[in-house]
């Protein structure tokens, strides 16, 4: 059998998509707060928090950051320490820095106002066609497709397209075969119809929701029974394993934190001393040393797993009592740790 790929496939019905996915948001979307209020300023931050993040997760870390900078001008003015803080546990702190660049831009270039033309967001710091595509759209109402994982897996099903939809090829078909349909008016709810099909009905991973999906008489997949193999996309690299011991290091009332390298995984990020491997508390004892620090009592900790996109950590930690402070750290106290140090998360679920 012909594959069905963009090129072959007759969808006639997809002007037909319009209607009912309006229909249906309009009665079930979820009420969330960059939907309430729709300024390109907020619709840029959820989307950057968004991303390979669940709904659940962003929204206290969303309501906190608008808390604590509710525009553009603040942002380009906050300090780094800051804004790592406030993003400290959604991961991927690169976003962060690079939102923090485009609001520099922002302010020097457009006066802190986001530009209404897709090709000027594009080119900002850590926008993508997708997030340049969700602000034309649902800020600005320009009939703009905006293209990511719940739009692809939507699109895939529906169509019954049988491509890899990691291929950026096919992205930016589906990307144009939307736009042939993208109504003039209520661009950006129909953006929004789309992600919320994708992240309430049209799951991944687990059965779709078929019996509540408004597109159901027009899906090629629910047809022809082959939601569970679309859409069809290709397997990631397995992770590295790595092996990192985590050193706890006390002496009174304060604990030993150290700025990563700037480049590399969670670079310029703080973190407690670490090692590569599983070390032995007589190991432990050899490296402090080595460090200045004379350890007076090793204990062994908590054990984790931390998984990062292409880099698993098998973590163990020991907690060491210390008679100096050494070189080369940061001492804090307890509450300084917790109020000022942003710690990723692959340090945070370990407490001395």
């Amino acid at each position: 059998m012909r594959k069905r790929t963009l090129e072959n496939i007759c969808y006639p019905q997809i002007g037909g998509i319009v209607t009912p996915l309006l229909q249906w948001y309009d009665a079930h979307a979820r009420i969330l707060p960059w939907r309430e209020n729709t300024h390109p300023y907020r619709v840029w931050v959820s989307e950057i928090m968004l991303q390979q993040t669940q709904v659940a997760t962003v929204l206290p870390y969303f309501e906190r950051f608008i808390r604590a900078l509710p525009d553009v001008p603040n942002l380009a003015s906050a300090d780094e320490a800051q804004l790592l803080k406030l993003w400290e546990g959604l991961g991927y702190y690169s976003r962060v820095r690079n939102m923090h660049k485009a609001a520099k831009i922002l302010a020097e270039k457009y006066g802190g106002v986001f530009p209404k033309s897709y090709d000027a967001l594009l080119a900002l710091p850590g926008i993508g066609s997708y997030t340049a595509g969700a602000i034309c759209s649902i800020s600005f109402g320009m009939p703009v497709p905006a293209v990511d994982g719940n739009v692809l897996r939507v699109m895939a099903r529906l169509t019954g397209l049988e491509e890899d939809i990691a291929d950026a090829r096919v992205k930016d078909k589906i990307t144009a075969l939307l736009q042939s349909v993208y109504p003039d008016e209520r661009s950006g709810d129909f953006t929004q119809s789309l992600m919320e099909l994708g992240a309430t009905v049209c799951l991944p991973k687990r059965a779709p929701d078929c019996g509540r999906c408004p597109l159901q008489t027009l899906c090629t997949a629910y047809r022809t029974d082959t939601q569970a193999v679309l859409p069809v996309k290709s397997g990631k690299k397995p992770r590295r394993q790595e092996k990192i011991t985590v050193l706890l290091l006390r002496c009174g009332d304060r604990v030993a934190v150290r700025r990563r390298e700037a480049n590399g995984l969670l670079g310029g990020l703080w973190e407690f001393p670490n090692a590569q491997g599983h070390l032995t508390p007589d190991e432990v004892k050899a490296l402090t040393a080595s460090w200045g620090i004379d350890a007076a009592n090793v204990v062994c900790g908590a054990g984790k797993k931390h998984i990062f996109t292409h880099i698993e950590w098998d973590m163990q930690s020991y907690v060491v009592d210390c008679k100096n402070t050494g070189n080369g750290f940061l001492w804090v106290t307890g509450q300084e740790l917790e109020r000022q140090i942003a710690l990723p998360s692959a340090f945070r679920t370990f407490r001395p």
